[in-house]
């Protein structure tokens, strides 16, 4: 191995591992640091994000990938490490400090002022702040990518490699479908009852029903925990150190589990990255839209599925047995599956949620290519909500000020969600076909299967491919929007009686 591999490797290990420390100090503040401590942890972290800028633009580093450049006897693990922390480095150095601390300046107190103008429903008071972010990404794009649109170059950093080019068409066809269904859905006369999810259930008995779940997909909690935190998330340090979080309300249990069970989904992929290169680029999970296939596929796909609902069921009424009473397998399955349109995009079913993803994607194109202005925003928000959804939100809280992505500068994540979807409804037909059996295996409590599939296709391939050549490996196909309707119509049509 040559001597500017190995001190490369050094050097990024060393940074991967400053980034553990990072996630550990990041979960503690969301889940049990004193809210006295605000101030010196935003300063402890400033510091600690500091020391890995510095080691990150080291020019050492340069010197290091310039001479690799010359050399050329790699594997495709030493390639992938090598590529990666070129793109990195070269990330990290064409930006002026002084911009990127102007970002972080502004990120910081952007969600400061979009916390305070949603609490007060006044968007007047976040649209400044918005509009400036938004000039300093189209800056920050010129630097980093100035061959590609402001635009895709932000995507760029959570969907790589995709464009407005790709993602346009394939929200076209989504919405030029699913608007229709959700107004078939809407105007259907059978509604499935779901009176019965509403309650009073016990934390401590929804904590172990969540527990209960999640090792049952394979979430080694000897290598990973899971607590309460304002909004559910998946970080932590190493995939032997996983930390999962969830929120939970009395009157409703279901919201709880299914973050769980999603999380679990994120989980499982950190903890079964591959074995060698822990701390290497190599070995980290593909793009944002891969790790949301991941959730999706076991929140969708799998849970929200008829199999594990049948499993399940028992271990749920024999939890909460007062609000169960009487409630058969199906009822249960249907109404877990209840599609209603929501203002709010985190509790949108998975009928409904791919608009809310388009409207903010088209809302984002508008914004950089200079076709939408800030100001007009509520107005533009609630005539697409009407238009798509077919509910108008009464607030801005409500609508235009409801995610906090913007206020820190994430311009180019929504896309990421939605074609998540849709690479977990190509993976969940190709797993079918592979294992016809699958639903029997559910039924049995076999989960294993499931797991193992995913490790092996997706888990243990961390960056080595594309997303476009791991899902033509996995699928035999490219990124499919047909695969993810026809799922969705076949399984609400039914439920909503409309075939």
């Amino acid at each position: 191995m040559s001597s500017n591999y190995q001190k490369l490797v050094q050097r990024l290990e060393e940074t991967s591992r400053l980034g553990g420390i990072m996630g550990i100090l990041h979960w503690d503040q969301e889940v049990i640091m004193p809210t006295g401590a605000a101030d010196s942890r935003a300063k402890q972290m400033g510091v600690l994000a500091g020391i890995i800028h510095e080691k990150s633009t080291d020019p050492a580093i340069g010197e290091l990938l310039d001479n690799l450049n010359q050399e050329n006897s790699f594997n495709s693990f030493e390639r992938c490490n090598i590529d990666e922390a070129r793109r990195d480095y070269e990330m990290e150095t064409k930006v002026p400090k002084s911009l990127v601390m102007e970002l972080a300046e502004l990120s910081s107190k952007g969600h400061q002022v979009w916390v305070k103008a949603r609490s007060e429903n006044r968007f007047s008071d976040f649209a400044p702040v918005l509009s400036q972010l938004i000039e300093l990404k189209k800056r920050w794009a010129e630097y980093v990518s100035p061959n590609l649109h402001a635009y895709d170059a932000n995507i760029d950093v959570y969907e790589r490699g995709m464009k407005t080019d790709d993602i346009t068409p394939v929200f076209e066809r989504l919405k030029s479908e699913l608007i229709p269904l959700i107004r078939e859905i809407q105007a259907s006369d059978y509604k499935p009852d779901s009176a019965f999810l509403s309650g009073d259930f016990s934390v401590d008995k929804q904590e172990a029903l969540g527990r209960a779940i999640s090792e049952e997909m394979g979430f080694a909690f000897d290598r990973g925990r899971m607590d309460v935190s304002v909004h559910p998330f998946c970080g932590g340090s190493h995939p032997t150190d996983v930390r999962i979080t969830t929120r939970y309300r009395t009157d409703n249990f279901i919201e709880s589990l299914y973050a769980v069970i999603h999380e679990t989904g994120h989980g499982l992929y950190e903890q079964g990255r591959m074995k060698e290169g822990r701390d290497l680029p190599a070995s980290e999970a593909l793009t944002m839209g891969v790790h949301e296939s991941q959730s999706l596929f076991w929140e969708r796909m799998i849970a929200q599925n008829r199999p594990f609902c049948k499993r399940y069921f028992p271990l749920i009424a024999k939890t909460f047995p007062e609000n169960f009473n009487g409630v058969s397998v199906d009822q249960f399955y249907e109404a877990v599956n209840t599609s209603q349109p929501s203002f709010i995009r985190v509790e949108a079913d998975e009928v409904t949620y791919p608009m809310h993803v388009i409207l903010r994607y088209e809302i984002e194109k508008g914004l950089f290519d200079g076709s939408i202005e800030v100001k007009t925003l509520p107005e533009l928000w609630n005539s697409k909500m009407k238009e798509y959804l077919g509910v108008e939100p009464p607030t801005d809280t409500l609508g235009v000020l409801q995610d906090t992505h913007w206020s820190g500068g994430a311009f180019g994540y929504f896309p990421s969600y939605t074609l998540g979807a849709i690479y977990a409804s190509q993976f969940y037909q190709t797993l079918i076909d592979e294992k016809p059996d699958l639903g029997k295996e559910i039924e049995s409590g076999n989960l294993a299967t499931i797991r193992e599939w995913l490790n092996q296709k997706i888990h243990q391939k961390g960056r080595l491919l594309s997303v476009p050549e791991l899902i033509k490996e996995v699928t035999g196909d490219n990124l499919n929007p047909t695969v993810f309707l026809n799922y969705l119509k076949t399984k609400y049509r039914t439920i909503y009686r409309l075939n």
